[in-house]
Parts: C-alpha cells; structure tokens; sequence
C-alpha cells in the first residue's frame, strides 16, 4: 500500500521545486550583447541626475504595476540595501496618500505609472501637466535619465515577465536556470 502523506509530500516539494525554477533558461547565455545593453542602461541612469533610490522606486512601482515578483523582489532588495524604511518601501504601492515621498519622487512615481497603465478613454498617458509637473522637479539631464530609467525597467519587464527568472535580492544572486 502506498503511503499517501509521502506521496502528497513529494508532490508538494516537486511542485515546490518546479516553482522555483525559470521558464526561460538565461538569454545572456543565448545573446550575450544583453550583458552589454544591461551595462549600458545602469551607466546611463547612473549619471546621478537623479537619485538612485527615486529610481529603484520608480522600478519598484513598475514591477508592482505588471505583478511581477521577480522585479518586485528585486527593487524591494536594492531599496533595503539602500538603507530606505520598510515604511516607504511597503507604501510605493500606495504612494499617492502616503506621507513619506517627495514632491520629485511623486512626479517620478506618477510619470511611471502613466507611461505602464492604460490611458483614460481619449487621453494621453502622460499629460502636458504630467510632463509640466516632473520638470517641476527635475531638470533637462534628469527627466532625460528618468525617462531613460523607465524604458530600462520597460525593457526588463519583458525579460521578467516571459522568462519568468527566480525571484533575488541582488543582481549577483542566481536568478536564471
């Protein structure tokens, strides 16, 4: 007679195990000049125009908007590293009531936001007075960076939603099979 419990236990940690794994096996390995556009797109928003953290942010917001773990995780893990408070970090989800973001952070948030959503029936995604509000608050170079920081987390939401890799707190951790 066979053991049920064993039996459910093992389909739970195979279940488990193919949870874990990626649907994508690495696209590096396959187009190695990913490695170079990846390098290229953190050294442009690298520039220290704005912020590192209003960007992991804005990244954070992005991989929340697509309901994505992966990218989720990730931002979660670089805002942490970047010593910001469980209280910002949980409320990016609901930053338009929350008390703890900049005036410059909301406009980021919101351009993000407008660029990943739907627009209102008849409407642009971003507004004249969303694009007057983020220059507001940043200058050429930064809203040229900030623009440049949400194609980079366009360009990974693709990555993350069709290939599926392990969630990661650091870019170094393994993330792919």
């Amino acid at each position: 007679m066979t053991n049920t419990n064993t039996n459910t236990n093992t389909d739970a940690a195979d279940a488990a195990d193919t949870a874990a794994l990626s649907r994508m096996a690495d696209p590096g390995r396959f187009v190695p000049e990913l490695s170079d556009v990846s390098a290229a797109l953190f050294r442009a928003t690298g520039n220290r125009s704005v912020p590192r953290t209003t960007i992991s942010l804005v990244h954070l917001r992005a991989g929340q908007i697509v309901h994505n773990t992966y990218l989720t995780i990730l931002n979660t893990g670089f805002l942490r590293k970047a010593g910001e408070t469980e209280e910002r970090i949980t409320a990016v989800s609901s930053w338009q009531d929350a008390p703890y973001f900049t005036p410059a952070e909301r406009a980021a948030l919101a351009l993000v936001e407008a660029v990943l959503q739907p627009a209102p029936q008849g409407k642009e995604r971003v507004s004249d007075e969303l694009y007057a509000q983020a220059a507001e608050h940043f200058d050429e170079k930064a809203l040229a960076t900030l623009t440049i920081a949400i194609g980079q987390i366009n360009f990974f939401i693709a990555l993350a939603l069709i290939g599926k890799p392990q969630p990661v707190n650091s870019l170094a951790d393994v993330q792919w099979d």
